[in-house]
């Protein structure tokens, strides 16, 4: 008959819940050579059962287990975690450093200043004896645009604790005539720069946010901004890139389509595209094209005559 022992296990713990003792059960070889008698297979069949309706759980420790390893009031307890008393600091702030705080008050300024740029801008190209006042609607929507992403930056600003801390503004251009380039092209170039200034800016701003381990404030500056930062300034390249096919004078005013913009040039030969066609006055012979568009239109034309596009 087959002799069985039940020795403790000093390595380990095993605890059931419905027990309170932890014991393994080992059986002597019976006769038949199988090993195993038949009360301790009767006996590992009921001890099979029951485990399958309860939870073993294996301590090195000797101490039970509840599965619980996260004890937020003993955590809480750290002074990182603390609130403080004093009022004129944030209770939000949270592992945002002075040099990333100081980032986003020297962006909101660069925001700023290409705002303030683009009104006066719009202010330009809304006078009486400048009248192009495509221009001026998309000089005002872009500082609209620059205002509204200062204010989107001093927002997160005081979600994440911070202080805003708005510089000065130096004072832009009121004037944007040149000689060469003439207005509306100076004017398109300089925009386009002040575009790529911002879009450096931005990236310094999330390379900071990197090196300060700001996960969450880089992806912040990547999602709001970086995307449509460059759309932008592949828009306002396109319009270069027309305006420069166009020149400058005041042999041809066209408009585009897309803000009604009024350009006043001197070409003797034009190539424009996808443009709307108002009326063609040219060497006196006045003929209409009310609100039909082609795809491509080549125009020979002379100085001093206007085409009205």
């Amino acid at each position: 008959m087959a002799a069985t022992f039940l020795i403790p296990v000093p390595a380990f713990s095993l605890a059931a819940k419905r027990w309170d003792t932890a014991s393994v059960l080992i059986t002597s070889p019976t006769s038949d050579g199988h090993g195993i008698s038949c009360s301790s297979v009767s006996a590992l069949s009921s001890v099979s059962r029951k485990k399958r309706n309860t939870s073993l759980v294996v301590s090195a420790t000797g101490e039970t287990l509840t599965g619980v390893v996260f004890q937020p009031f003993e955590e809480v307890k750290k002074e990182v975690f603390g609130v403080p008393n004093s009022p004129q600091v944030s209770l939000a702030r949270q592992y945002f450093v002075d040099e990333c705080e100081s980032a986003l008050n020297e962006q909101i300024n660069v925001e700023y200043t290409a705002s303030y740029v683009y009104h006066a801008m719009f202010a330009y190209f809304d006078r009486d004896n400048i009248a192009l006042k495509g221009l001026a609607k998309f000089f005002k929507e872009s500082s609209e645009e620059e205002r509204e992403h200062a204010e989107k930056l001093m927002k997160y600003q005081n979600i994440r604790g911070g202080k805003v801390v708005l510089h000065s503004i130096l004072t832009p251009p009121s004037e944007f005539e040149h000689v060469e380039k003439g207005d509306a092209l100076y004017a398109m170039e300089l925009a386009l720069s002040l575009e790529k200034l911002t879009n450096e800016k931005l990236l310094r701003l999330q390379k900071v946010a990197d090196e300060n381990n700001d996960p969450q404030m880089a992806d912040f500056v990547e999602s709001e901004f970086l995307t449509e930062q460059v759309e932008s300034i592949k828009k306002i390249a396109e319009y270069v890139t027309q305006l420069r096919m166009v020149g400058k004078g005041h042999g041809i005013q066209l408009t585009f389509s897309e803000y009604g913009t009024s350009i006043r040039c001197s070409s003797i030969r034009v190539m424009l595209h996808d443009v709307e066609i108002q009326s063609a006055p040219v060497h006196g012979f006045s003929r209409s094209y009310r609100r039909s568009r082609i795809s491509s239109l080549e125009l020979q034309c002379v100085e001093d005559n206007k085409l009205s596009l």
